[in-house]
């Protein structure tokens, strides 16, 4: 997957829209909503408005000894929203973003 476009204005009120392509899909994917809380080096929420029924995410960040703990939370308008999301696919992603940022620390050395 690789960036076609990215724009971000990370305070409250700003908006996002990033489009991804996919080898394997003639359709590139956009995923665009709204910054709801910035708090820097601590929290950060956006909605995402892909869809009529997107969540809320919502992302913290805690340090403990020198680490950083990363917290993300996705809150669904509704269970029935949340079944099509798993349904859909639309969740299983965030596994491979973990492991990208865990080898872009390292690659950084931090």
């Amino acid at each position: 997957m690789s960036f076609i476009s990215r724009e971000a204005d990370a305070r409250v009120g700003g908006t996002y829209r990033f489009v991804f392509g996919h080898p394997a899909s003639e359709q590139p994917m956009a995923f665009f909503g709204t910054y709801s809380e910035a708090m820097p080096h601590s929290r950060l929420a956006w909605t995402n408005e892909e869809s009529a029924e997107g969540a809320v995410t919502t992302v913290t960040f805690e340090e403990n000894s020198g680490k950083t703990r990363v917290v993300v939370h996705d809150l669904y308008p509704s269970k029935e929203a949340l079944d099509g999301a798993i349904a859909s696919g639309s969740t299983c992603g965030m596994g491979e973003t973990f492991v990208q940022l865990d080898e872009l620390l390292v690659a950084l050395g931090v």
